[in-house]
């Protein structure tokens, strides 16, 4: 896909992945829409960039439904979702309290999985109607997993059960959208440089960033935001849950 004046909404966009993509998006010539609940962030970027800061719990359907409709209001419908959205609270199935709370286990959840069929549907419901770019293209979505997915770590088992299902999302969502010409995806990022791990000591990051085989480090936002790009330039990447871990496979613990 050409991306020059394509309107682009990018989830969690505040910080991390999501700002890096709204940046690459950007510069690429998109018009973007920056969706997030921490408004200020995302309004710092959006005006960075030149584009629109949107308000959006994405879990939600009535705020996410504003918030694409908003996002139309300002740049026209969107045929480019890049979903960042995400939390990664950690918690034992079985702690020192007893039995984990399930309305953590739900949250997570809610959020990371939910929120994604969540945009995605709203988003490809807008896209079909488009006419079709060349190559009979309307649009395409980038959904983010994680290698926790495939190799949850002890504590991870809300994360990695809902990143396992965007995974599981993909596939049968792109043999769908495919009929109207929309194009699904996920990136699964290994260790990367996001608030999640940057409230981590010194010393926890230096060693989790030595763990990566190749580049012995975390991963750089920029860096996914790389791949966002070449997902959106080849158009025959498509069903498919791309790795970006420099080779990591995550122990136990």
């Amino acid at each position: 896909m050409k991306i020059q004046g394509i309107a682009a909404i990018v989830t969690g966009a505040a910080s991390g992945l999501g700002a890096a993509t709204a940046r690459a998006l950007s510069a690429a010539g998109a018009k973007v829409a920056l969706l997030d609940l921490n408004v200020e962030a995302t309004a710092a970027t959006a005006r960075e960039i030149g584009g629109v800061a949107i308000a959006c719990d994405v879990a939600e359907a009535a705020s996410a439904e504003a918030a694409v409709a908003s996002a139309a209001d300002a740049h026209g419908q969107a045929r480019i979702l890049v979903h960042c959205a995400g939390i990664c609270p950690a918690a034992k199935v079985v702690g020192r309290n007893g039995p984990a709370p399930l309305d953590g286990f739900e949250r997570v959840v809610q959020i990371n999985l939910v929120g994604t069929f969540n945009m995605i549907r709203l988003v490809a419901a807008g896209a079909a109607g488009l006419d079709p770019l060349e190559g009979g293209e309307r649009g395409v979505i980038v959904s983010t997993a994680s290698i926790a997915a495939y190799e949850g770590q002890i504590g991870q088992a809300a994360y990695a059960a809902s990143k396992a299902g965007v995974v599981g999302l993909t596939l049968p969502i792109a043999r769908e959208l495919a009929l109207l010409g929309i194009r699904v995806c996920s990136i699964a990022p290994g260790l990367f440089e996001t608030p999640m791990v940057q409230g981590l000591p010194r010393e926890v990051q230096d060693g989790l960033g030595a763990s990566v085989p190749f580049p012995p480090r975390f991963g750089r936002p920029k860096e996914y935001a790389d791949l966002v790009l070449a997902i959106l330039a080849n158009p025959m990447l498509n069903g498919e849950t791309i790795r970006l871990d420099g080779a990591l496979r995550m122990q136990a613990r």
